[in-house]
Formats: C-alpha cells, structure tokens, sequence
C-alpha cells in the first residue's frame, strides 16, 4: 500500500511543477487548426465519394 501512496504523490508533484502545459490561447489555436483540417478533410472526402458514385453510375450505365 505503501508503494501506491508513494506512486500517487509523485505522479501528482510530476504533472504539477515538470508538466509544461499549454497555455488558453495555445489551445485555442491548436482547436481551431484541427477544426479547418478536419473540415478540409471532409470536403475532400465527400468530393471523392461523390465523383465516384456518379462515375460508376455513369459506367453501370452503359453495360
């Protein structure tokens, strides 16, 4: 038990004075940065599914 108590204590002193965490704005920046990606991505995907599904149709119609 002694050994937990010990891990927990210098887990906590660890995430609290050598942790470096960022700061709001830096979030904020970082979320905005993954919001445009995530977005961009998704347009990209859409635009091939979309291509794809009418090509094919295009192509299913022929044969």
């Amino acid at each position: 038990m002694n050994k937990i108590i010990t891990y927990l204590k210098e887990t906590y002193t660890e995430l609290i004075h050598k942790v470096s965490w960022p700061s709001w704005a830096d979030l904020q920046n970082s979320s905005v940065v993954v919001l445009v990606a995530s977005l961009i991505i998704a347009v990209i995907v859409f635009a091939m599914d979309f291509s794809f599904g009418h090509l094919f149709d295009f192509i299913y119609k022929i044969f």
